[in-house]
């Protein structure tokens, strides 16, 4: 039997990995890099996330609908193709507010950074700033909210019921291999080249991921990598269902799509919502605010921090991992 959906399952995981390592490049470069360029205070940043969480919020609600319209494959392009231009575009910023307030356009990083040093108004270098970095987290909110819908229906589509938890887990941890890399890795790319490379080199990854997701991924039955003992196994759950319903009559609702409204009666999405209601502040909190709370605290900056910022993932990916395998 080929095992082609583990090869899936990586890919999901390599996405999730991404989606988090893009997503936690402000957070390790602002206080050290991008707050002194610009004058930003702790609010300043607070209204950027905050104002992210809200964008990622509403496009989630949306991001399900889309990756069905578009399928797995096709949506899953998308939408990673849209976060990783908004992980891009945030590199841009400095060039765009050095032409706005400075009237300095240029192509240069370092040009930027002297020609916005050399303006008095600061109130706005901070309003034009944030303003431009909020609408790149806008794009990459956007993007971003289509990832964990199309990883879950990949999953569904690839895995039966009895292996779902699990490979469930393994795609998820991705956004804990993320966390973990990242302190690891873009402080010192920022350091050594300026915080716009380490937006631009992070952000491209997603476009490399890409080209292998064109090649990697088919729905099962259409795959020349899944032979038939494979597929027999990922629809192992409807012959069963099959074999429960011969002889009686199929429910008329059967194959129908449910509505939004519709969703809500289900205790799956109020065991999902409120599970994620109660988790994701504390994760979004040591994702947003972590790196800036030991600078502020304990003196140390992003490439000081970065063990002990480790040291939280880590756990944080161990459970993650716990908790997909005893379902299992």
């Amino acid at each position: 039997m080929t095992n082609h959906r583990w090869s899936v399952c990586l890919m999901l995981f390599l996405a999730t990995t991404i989606n988090y390592l893009d997503r936690q490049v402000l957070s390790l470069t602002w206080a050290d890099f991008i707050a002194p360029e610009f004058h930003w205070t702790n609010s300043d940043y607070g209204t950027i996330t905050g104002l992210f969480s809200i964008f990622y919020a509403v496009s989630m609600l949306f991001a399900g609908k889309f990756i069905d319209w578009m399928d797995t494959k096709k949506g899953f392009l998308w939408a990673i193709g849209v976060w990783s231009f908004g992980a891009v575009l945030h590199a841009f910023c400095g060039l765009l507010t050095s032409g706005i307030v400075a009237g300095e356009w240029t192509m240069s990083f370092l040009g930027a950074r002297e020609a916005i040093a050399t303006v008095g108004n600061v109130s706005m270098v901070v309003t034009v700033s944030v303003t431009l970095f909020v609408f790149a987290r806008l794009i990459l909110a956007i993007g971003e909210a289509g990832n964990f819908p199309a990883a879950i229906k990949a999953t569904a589509e690839y895995f039966p019921k009895k292996d779902r938890a699990y490979a469930t887990s393994i795609f998820n941890s991705g956004a804990q291999i993320g966390a973990l890399l990242a302190p690891l890795t873009i402080p010192f790319i920022a350091k050594a080249w300026g915080w716009e490379m380490a937006f631009i080199v992070i952000g491209a990854l997603g476009f490399i991921w890409m080209g292998f997701w064109v090649f990697v991924y088919d729905k099962p039955e259409k795959s020349k990598k899944v032979n038939a003992a494979e597929l027999a196994y990922i629809n192992q759950d409807d012959e069963l269902d099959l074999a429960t319903t011969a002889g009686a009559t199929v429910s008329e609702n059967t194959g129908k799509r449910i509505t939004f409204k519709q969703a809500f009666r289900y205790k799956q999405t109020w065991s999902f919502a409120v599970g994620k209601f109660l988790t994701d502040g504390v994760w979004w909190f040591l994702l947003f605010w972590i790196p800036a709370y030991l600078s502020s605290v304990y003196g140390l900056d992003s490439t000081q921090s970065a063990p002990h910022v480790f040291v939280v993932y880590a756990i944080s990916m161990i459970s993650v991992f716990a908790a997909g395998y005893f379902p299992a």
